[in-house]
């Protein structure tokens, strides 16, 4: 609490890995919208309910355009990415039109008919690192062996961006992502993936191949500098999160093998059990920042124009007007409805193609591995609250 306005709470119960932390569940009972004090003394507001949180996220109102934007945890020195108006490319910083003209050049790319065409490929790159980590004996970090490579292979591929240059992308990905990061850190980081991205799109915009990167090069309708920038948030996020979401639900498996037998025992399970993944763990964990653009009444708030808005992803999914028994773990569970991915016209555009990741993913690891276990106590397992996207930094396991 700050002036009796509480802070953005970020400490999880270490006892309860999975669960957000328990301030937000606190704050959710007193109601759905609450007074919420960000880093820099502004008094703003916090969603917590799932049902506000829909209406919040599916209303043009709310803006989500990055000059309006706060971050609604402290890090050190500015924020490089809020407070001016959005990169070049980078639609989640973005408004109606701008937002939808980018948007659209992606929207064929992303489409569950596509990414079904994708599953083959993707089931040979996890049969590939499944036997990779059993050539190395009997234990392994799976974020290092599979979590991390899989997404970042799959992106690599779909985006044509040379597979080589992980190392880098990676370590740009991760600082951009990172709540410690300075102004200096996470501007340099950018940097290095602008320039990386920009000489590709150059590259790709003379001899044009068959991957993403290539149709928006050659397809004329954006600059240079906008392929960069569409193609920098792509690869960025789209490794992160799915590698994030990999790794923490390996964890969470593993620590409830009541489920994980489930899983192994009925594949058939994976697409209901990938959806309670998402919605227990839900890795955006300190929210989507949102900015009214008029007064809007929510829940019999007046939200004025230009305060800040938190749309807590965590709270939200852990809503028990919504989900029965939410903090428990259940894979069979009628899970739809959820907002992981988020909601309404900047829902994820690459949903499909990570539910599809994980839906292989999970059933093949616990196939391949049916004696897997931790190879450390939970309680040492590092955390990533240390990130924008919540997971673990490594999963040391054995079999």
């Amino acid at each position: 609490m700050s002036g009796g306005v509480p802070v953005h709470p970020t400490a999880r119960d270490r006892d309860r890995p999975f669960d957000p932390p328990p301030e937000l569940a606190a704050l959710r009972a007193r109601g759905p919208v609450s007074r919420l004090r960000y880093p820099d003394g502004h008094l703003g507001w916090l969603v917590t309910g799932h049902e506000a949180a829909r209406r919040v996220l599916a209303d043009p109102r709310f803006s989500a355009r990055s000059e309006l934007k706060r971050v609604p945890v402290a890090r050190p020195g500015t924020d490089p990415f809020y407070g001016s108006p959005a990169l070049p490319g980078w639609l989640v910083d973005m408004d109606a039109p701008h937002h939808t003209r980018l948007r659209r050049q992606l929207m064929g790319w992303f489409t569950a008919r596509r990414t079904r065409a994708l599953a083959p490929r993707i089931e040979r790159i996890v049969g590939d690192h499944l036997e990779a980590m059993a050539a190395l004996g009997s234990r392994a970090d799976l974020v290092e062996a599979f979590a991390l490579p899989v997404p970042s292979l799959v992106i690599c591929e779909l985006l044509g961006v040379p597979y080589g240059e992980r190392a880098s992308f990676q370590r740009n990905s991760a600082t951009l992502f990172r709540i410690d990061a300075t102004a200096a850190e996470a501007e340099a980081a950018m940097g290095e993936l602008d320039a990386f991205l920009t000489e590709l799109a150059r590259h790709r915009r003379r001899a044009p191949g068959e991957d993403l990167l290539s149709a928006l090069a050659a397809g004329g309708e954006l600059t240079t500098a906008e392929v960069a920038g569409v193609g920098a948030l792509l690869l960025s996020a789209g490794h992160e999160t799915t590698a994030g979401s990999l790794g923490l639900g390996t964890f969470a498996l593993l620590c409830h093998p009541g489920e994980a037998a489930r899983l192994a025992d009925d594949p058939s399970l994976a697409r209901n059990a990938v959806e309670e993944l998402l919605r227990y763990l839900t890795i955006f964990h300190f929210g989507v920042p949102r900015s009214p653009l008029e007064d809007v009444v929510l829940e019999g708030r007046t939200l004025r124009a230009g305060e800040s808005v938190t749309v807590s992803l965590s709270a939200a999914n852990r809503d028990p007007a919504r989900f029965a028994d939410p903090d428990r773990l259940d894979l069979a569970r009628p899970a739809s409805g959820h907002l992981a991915f988020g909601h309404g016209p900047h829902q994820c555009i690459g949903q499909h193609l990570a539910r599809t990741e994980m839906r292989i993913a999970f059933p093949a690891l616990f196939t391949r591995f049916p004696g897997l276990k931790l190879a450390v106590p939970p309680s040492e397992v590092p955390l990533g609250e240390d990130m924008g996207f919540y997971g673990v930094h490594r999963l040391p396991v054995a079999w």
